[in-house]
């Protein structure tokens, strides 16, 4: 029986080192444990495949990718970044936290590093570089600053974890407003250290009337964010209708307020959108076939009977589990990693007496880090791409930043209260 397992090993690894799309991989390695190991009938995958579709917490991610899209398209991203630069610019390396705030924004309306990555470092990088910034400064900053899309909520990673933990879906993203704002703190205090070690100019402090006026001049943009976590929370809408008002939002927004989109435009808004949630459901569908024949051969209940034996305290387990994550995320993406892995660590967890949200965020921003992480951190390759530099360049300027999420990933996996404070605060437990 082991045997069979490790062909199952040898030929996902192998697909996977061959270049076969993720979620080929997954599925090909799927169907061969169902049809050829199990023995059972081949008709079960097509309906495997139907039912990873059939699942109403996936219409979030879709209409949060489309939201994103809008955003970008049009120009809250733009409004989202002046206002960031005017209530921090004027500090030693203000333009850096500026654009450490604009992640944060952009992560609470898009819920994706990449399109973090993409909207707010493509602009911020050469604005810093033109403004005196060290270039493995700005890169590294921009970088890494992304993994806000994922951590604060709403989170493509997370809808997916809830979806598979059935953890309520509310609650999770409560997990992530602190550790969040933590990041956000640290990486903004090591910017305005090292900028002010370095002397580098700072732009005179705004006056309450240009504070005033940029503030008003972005209001629209900034209420995304509070009109989406307002109705979740105040119970107007539940999370899944909250997209759906977040898109039609920031359509309204971007054509007739700021006029920076056309009606002619939605067409190709809407079709790039169901491109790029194309591409992220069938990875969900080609995991889902793999995680049935786990589940056949009851993989996660004898993975977690091996672990309990050999590791006795939650804290030294969530700590190899830390490491564990570092690593697969430096060679598989989220969203793959996040549908496989979860269905193997739940087991786990009930052993251990860890909360499934805490462990939730954990695993998230873990795999996030992967992002920034070589040889296949996705986020390396598009800043390179931006400022015309190899990964070994992005690799190193990287560091800096990653050990501070590091670090503070280590405080939040130690100190569990600090992850449940909101969701016991507003749900109670």
């Amino acid at each position: 029986m082991e045997t069979n397992y490790l062909l199952i090993l040898a030929i996902l690894i192998g697909s996977m080192a061959a270049t076969v799309p993720v979620f080929m991989a997954l599925f090909f390695t799927g169907t061969v444990g169902l049809v050829w190991m199990v023995g059972i009938d081949p008709m079960i995958v097509i309906e495997v495949l139907y039912r990873s579709m059939d699942k109403f917490a996936l219409v979030v991610v879709l209409f949060f990718v489309l939201c994103g899209n809008i955003m970008t398209t049009g120009s809250i991203v733009q409004k989202l970044i002046k206002a960031a630069n005017t209530l921090v610019g004027f500090l030693p390396g203000g333009l850096a936290m500026a654009g450490i705030l604009a992640c944060g924004f952009f992560g609470a309306i898009s819920g994706s590093t990449v399109a973090t990555v993409v909207a707010i470092g493509g602009f911020m990088i050469p604005a810093l570089i033109e403004n005196g910034y060290d270039e493995s400064f700005s890169v590294g900053i921009m970088t890494t600053a992304p993994i806000l899309g994922v951590i604060i909520p709403p989170s493509i990673a997370m809808i997916l974890y809830a979806m598979v933990s059935n953890d309520p879906l509310e609650a999770l993203f409560l997990t992530g407003f602190i550790p969040g704002i933590l990041i956000i703190f640290a990486m903004s205090a090591y910017a305005y250290f090292v900028c002010k070690r370095q002397g580098l100019k700072t732009k005179p402090r705004p006056q309450a009337s240009e504070l005033f006026a940029v503030l008003r001049e972005s209001a629209w943009a900034l209420f995304l964010p509070v009109l989406i976590f307002g109705g979740i929370y105040s119970g107007l809408f539940t999370a899944n209708e909250a997209a759906v008002v977040a898109c039609f939002y920031a359509f309204f927004v971007e054509i007739f307020i700021h006029k920076d989109m056309k009606l002619r435009d939605v067409k190709k808004v809407v079709v790039s959108s169901a491109a790029t949630s194309a591409t992220l459901l069938i990875i969900v569908a080609g995991a889902s076939v793999f995680g049935e024949y786990l589940t056949f051969e009851q993989i996660p209940d004898k993975i977690a009977t091996a672990v309990v034996e050999s590791i006795q305290t939650p804290w030294v387990f969530l700590l190899a589990v830390n490491i564990l994550l570092l690593i697969i995320g430096m060679f598989m993406d989220i969203i793959s990693a996040t549908l496989i892995l979860t269905p193997i660590f739940l087991p786990l967890l009930s052993k251990f007496g860890i909360d499934t949200m805490h462990f939730g965020l954990l695993m998230t921003i873990n795999l996030g880090i992967g992002y920034c992480t070589p040889p296949l951190g996705v986020s390396l390759y598009i800043s390179g791409a931006a400022v015309n530099r190899n990964l070994l360049f992005v690799s190193r300027a990287v560091i800096p930043f990653l050990l501070i999420q590091i670090a503070i990933l280590m405080v939040l996996t130690f100190w569990p209260d600090l992850v449940l404070f909101l969701p016991r605060l507003v749900y109670g437990g």
